[in-house]
């Protein structure tokens, strides 16, 4: 059950990262869910590296740090997924 709310927060975080980031991410539906738990990963460290991952009632924060990191990696992530896109366009003509 823990892997089903992984990908649903996944999703959910990095669907929102590419929503707040401008322009266009040329990324599909899977690679999004994987940056945002990704993302979630890296914030979830970051809460535990300053004492914040557990708090009374709902852990703002950590969420906050969890978009935060889902937003740094579908923009890391969108350029390279572009230019392996047009590589293989341009391969084929």
């Amino acid at each position: 059950m823990t892997w089903l709310w992984a990908i649903v927060l996944g999703l959910i975080l990095g669907l929102l990262a590419k929503l707040i980031i401008p322009g266009k991410q040329p990324i599909p539906l899977w690679l999004t869910t994987l940056c945002g738990m990704a993302g979630a990963l890296i914030g979830n460290l970051v809460a535990q590296a300053i004492g914040v991952s557990t708090t009374p009632g709902i852990d703002w924060l950590r969420h906050v740090f969890q978009l935060g990191g889902a937003i740094l990696v579908v923009a890391l992530v969108s350029p390279f997924w572009a230019g392996h896109k047009a590589k293989k366009v341009k391969q084929r003509a």
